[in-house]
């Protein structure tokens, strides 16, 4: 259900070759993250970790898109049979289930917002659910980034984050 190592870095460096930008490195650094959290958990495989946060964010591969990359990376992963690349693809944006709170454009078709509704439905999330979201929120694309920052970032480059979010993420 997951690709190699070695094949998760090809399809990251394949991606980034139909569309370059700093979410490659970004994808790097929180694999990175998960992968040196997994390792202090006992529950959770490093490899696994690492895999999950490096294709989290695959659905760039096909254009500059907001929610259509969640789509787009779970329709992709699912078609070369990773269910579980998958399933990161599209719960790291969603930290309730949810498409409540959605930092960014709905720039997506009515049958891909029904594609990340349904399976957000019916999705069990777990531990790697929430470690890629928490190394999601961390890592910029040069630097881990303290939550504060990393917010900051991402209401520059989609001209906002909600106040409640903020506030919550600052309470967690």
């Amino acid at each position: 259900m997951l690709p190699t190592r070695e094949n998760a870095e090809k399809l990251l460096i394949e991606a980034e070759k139909c569309n370059p930008g700093a979410w490659g490195n970004h994808s790097r650094i929180a694999a990175h993250c998960a992968e040196k959290i997994a390792k202090q958990c006992s529950d959770l495989d490093p490899e696994k970790a690492y895999i999950l946060g490096l294709l989290h964010d695959i659905g760039r591969k096909f254009g500059i898109r907001h929610l259509g990359h969640v789509s787009d990376g779970y329709s992709y992963m699912m078609s070369l049979g990773y269910e579980d690349a998958a399933k990161i693809c599209l719960t790291h944006s969603f930290h309730n289930q949810t498409i409540d709170g959605y930092v960014g454009n709905f720039d997506t078709t009515k049958e891909e917002l029904t594609l990340i509704q349904d399976t957000l439905k019916v999705v069990v999330m777990d531990d790697y659910d929430r470690l890629i979201q928490l190394c999601d929120s961390i890592a910029g694309a040069e630097q881990i980034l303290f939550i504060e920052d990393r917010m900051n970032d991402v209401r520059q480059r989609y001209g906002s984050y909600p106040q409640e979010k903020w506030v919550t993420k600052q309470l967690r």
